[in-house]
Formats: C-alpha cells, structure tokens, sequence
C-alpha cells in the first residue's frame, strides 16, 4: 500500500512537471529614453504611454533601476553577457566602426589637456562570450531579434549571438536615415509611403509570434530604435502635441513626444498580440532602456501658430544630466517587469537593481543553468517580482570617456549603495590622486551637493567598494597623462556641453 502511494506521488509530479511549461521571454529595450520621459513615475506632463501603465499594471515597476553605462552599446553588452562594462571592456558605442577590436587599450592620442588618459573602447561584442541568448537557444527556446542592435555587425550580428531571426539585421546606431519612410536599410524595404520603423518593427515581431510552434517557448530581443536620433515623427502625433506644448515646461518638444508616443504604441501591438494568443499568462516582459535621456541635440519643432522653435529633445529633471553623463539623468532608466502569477499586479518597488541584473535572473526564472566557470556580475533578482527586497554590496557605472554634453565629468567610475552613490574621477586630485563627488540621493536626488569633504569615511568606504570591483573584472583603467600642460588645462569647461545646443548631432552615438 506504501509503495502504491509512493508511486501514485511520483506519477502525479511528473504529470506537473511536464504540464509546466517553461515561460516565455520578451525583451523590450528602449533607445535613449529617460527615467522621466513615461507617465510611470509622475514626472511628465506632456508626454503619453499608457501602454507601459498597462504593462505596469501586470506587474512591478522599479523606481531605482539603472542601465550599466550612460550609453546605449556597453549596456546592451551587459544585457547579454551579465558583465559590467569593467569587465567586458565595451565602454562605448563604437561597434559600426569599421575597426574590429575584442580588448580595451589605452588612447595614446589623449590630449595635454587631460589629467588622465582615455581608454579605448572594445568594437564588438565577442562571440566567445555566453551570452543570454545561446544558454536559451540551447535548452531549446525559438529566438529573435527586432530592432537595433548595435554590438557589431557580421560575424559579430544577432545571428552569430543565439538568434534564429534578426530583422532588419542592421547595426547602425539609429535608425536607417529616418523613423519614416523612406529608409536606407540594405535589403528592408517599407510597405507603404512613410511607413515609421517602430510600426514595422512591431508587425515583424507580431507575424514572427504567429508562425512559430506555440509547444515550444520563445525569447524575443524586441530592442526598439525609439527614441534615439535622427529627430523625426509621424505628422499627425507631431500637429497632435503641438497643442499640449508648454514652452515653460522644460519638456516640450512635439516631435521628441510623437516619438515616445509611437514607441508606446508597438509595445500595445505587442501585448494585444500576446493577450490574443493566449500567451500572456505564460511570458515574462521585461521593459527597460539602455541610457538616459538625450539632452544635448537640437530638435526643431513648430508651434500651432507656425512658429518655429528649437528644443532639446528631452530633460530629466529632477534627475542631473542625461545621456552621456555619470549623473542620474544619464543612468536612471524606466523599468517594470510582468510575470503573471509571480509578480503582484500594479506593484512598485526601491530595490537597486541594474541592467547586468537580468541574466541571472531570467535563467533562474526559466530554470536554465549558468555558465560554468563565467563570472557574472549581475545579481539574480527574482525576489524583487514578489515585492522583496536583496542585499547587495553596490552597483557599478564604468564610463572611461568624457564625451562634451551638459554636465559631462572626466573618465570616471561610480558606484550605487543603498542611499548613496559615490563617482571616482579618475587622477582629477592634486598630485594625480583620484577626485570623488559623493551624494545622498535620498536627500539630494538632482546631485546639487557634493558630500566628499563631509563624510570622508563614507568616501574611504564605497572606494574600497570601487577598488574591489576594479579587481575582481581585471578592468584597463586610466592612468595619469605622461604629457599633461597644466597651461592647458581648463577645469571650468568641465560640464560645459561643447558648442551649445546643436541641430546636428554631436559625435555620441
């Protein structure tokens, strides 16, 4: 009778275990979009994304969630790979240059001006990295990717890095020429005059959904071109917020808003298709974005008179600072993951989570193993869904760069820990030591005052910290410049952005 019972027990879990399917993945990463560019978190009154408030209310937003660079490449690397920029050595956005480079070397082309030297960055994401996708592909997920990508084009392309599809299989840093037809894609042709790639890209995502085999599980990259530059905008979104456009608002660019409006409605194309499906109940969304908002650009713009205007395209204020920038305004970012049945509906949390977070957590949450012996610096953040909180020692931005935008600092490195965040400006002391800026963003958070000679042990302290992850990555890091002037040297240019505000981009991609 025992062993009747025993047996009966064992079939009845291998039936569930075998009804249980694995969850599905869809990976929505916004381009350049601001912590306070979405309705999420209150801080904008022109711009509209109810999508994302329905997504939101599914499952949990993250009120302190940050990307691992201030620009979009070295984030989306650590997307894929779990690895900070330290590590990986891809710090910055430079994989459709022609030039292959798998290793960070330092510049020797940086200037007298500079205290340290500057690192250049790896071109490419390595093949020989794990990344997110493969350990699915392996363990039997169908995979794609739509959108952009921008960790190097062939043989380094989304279909070298675990993906059975990569539409429009582009590696460029922006869209192709414009967001509205016609495009400069090689081989990717609109469907109708000024056809806008987002709509396209959801299209291509949707049909993808419906031809794949609904018994096996999938993970979608839908990384969306939204809303990085070049400028441009369905007419009829534009004439639309011309007439909510406060000029006294420091968000008020009508195009920038059409295009937060368009990037809103694909995510919508996406939830309806998965709702219709009936694959909701079983896939876990995850919305997130690579950097901060894009402040330093010039959008031209029209008022409902005919007036023509000049804006930036965005500001994220309260946050200090935007894309580009080591302040919040360029590491912020919106997120919120659903997971129905684990994350509770409509909830919000604090927890410090960062974007090198999601590959162990996705792993876990599709009870996929880790790499062997492949150091990740991502914490699994699977309790956070349910409303708990992790501990954790900090956070960690590497950004070896000092592109000229609004409040840009020299090469730098930072780390978040609990309340407070200290940024390490490398070899800007006297005598070539380190100089730090330190913040209590409970207090303080647009970063007005510097608590460095306040609390000197705090600095000693999240440097250890600084120092240690330094060690751990064997990161390349700035040393002093063998051939800094002095007499060139300007310290009140620091933050400046170079040449104003510009209609033309400036060379960050």
């Amino acid at each position: 009778m025992k062993n009747n019972i025993t047996l009966l027990f064992l079939t009845v879990s291998l039936v569930l275990f075998a009804q249980k399917k694995q969850p599905n993945v869809v990976f929505i990463l916004a381009d350049d979009l601001g912590w306070s560019d979405v309705t999420l978190y209150g801080k904008t009154k022109l711009y509209e994304t109810p999508n994302l408030e329905r997504l939101a209310a599914r499952g949990i937003t993250y009120t302190r969630a940050y990307a691992a660079s201030p620009l979009c490449s070295p984030t989306r690397s650590s997307i894929l790979t779990g690895q900070t920029p330290t590590r990986t050595g891809l710090t910055a956005p430079t994989a459709h240059l022609g030039k292959v480079k798998l290793k960070p070397s330092l510049n020797k082309g940086t200037g007298p001006a500079n205290k340290a030297i500057i690192l250049e960055s790896v071109t490419r994401l390595d093949n020989s990295k794990p990344t997110l996708v493969k350990q699915f592909k392996k363990a039997g997920y169908q995979t794609a990717h739509f959108g952009k990508w921008h960790l190097g084009t062939a043989p380094y392309s989304p279909l070298q890095h675990g993906f059975d599809v990569d539409i429009p299989h582009f590696n460029g840093p922006g869209p192709a020429g414009s967001f509205v037809a016609p495009w400069k894609y090689k081989n990717f042709k609109p469907k109708y005059a000024k056809e806008h790639i987002e709509d396209r890209m959801a299209d291509e995502a949707v049909t993808w959904l419906r031809k794949i085999d609904k018994t096996k599980p999938f993970f979608m990259n839908y990384w969306q071109f939204s809303v990085h530059a070049p400028f441009d905008a369905k007419e009829t979104l534009k004439k639309y917020y011309r007439t909510k456009v406060d000029l006294s608002d420091v968000q008020h660019s009508a195009t920038y808003a059409a295009m937060v409006h368009s990037m809103d409605q694909a995510i919508g194309r996406l939830l309806d298709e998965l709702d219709r499906l009936g694959l909701s109940k079983n896939t876990i969304i995850v919305f997130t974005s690579d950097n901060g908002g894009n402040m330093y650009n010039g959008v031209t713009d029209i008022l409902p008179n005919g007036e023509k205007y000049m804006a930036p395209p965005t500001s994220n204020r309260p946050l200090r600072g935007g894309k580009a920038t080591m302040f919040e305004g360029g590491v912020r970012v919106p997120t919120v993951i659903a997971y129905p049945g684990v994350t509770k509906p409509g909830t919000k949390t604090d927890a410090l989570i960062q974007s090198t977070d999601f590959y162990p957590t996705l792993l876990n949450l599709a009870g996929l193993k880790k790499p062997k012996k492949y150091a990740i610096d991502g914490l699994d953040i699977s309790k956070t869904l349910e409303g708990k909180q992790i501990k954790r020692s900090g956070i960690f931005t590497y950004f070896p760069h000092q592109p000229g935008v609004p409040d840009w600092l020299p090469t730098s490195i930072s780390v978040h820990s609990e309340d407070w965040k200290l940024i390490r400006l490398f070899h800007q002391g006297k005598d070539f030591k380190h100089d730090y800026l330190l913040y209590n963003l409970k207090w303080d958070i647009s970063e007005h005052n510097n608590l460095a000679k306040t609390y000197p042990k705090k600095v000693k302290e999240l440097d250890a910290l600084i120092e240690k992850h330094i060690k751990d990555t064997k990161a390349l890091v700035p040393i002093p410049n063998p051939k800094f002037d002095p007499k060139k040297y300007k310290p009140e240019n620091i933050g400046k952005q170079n040449g104003g505000l510009r209609g033309k981009k400036l060379v960050i991609n």
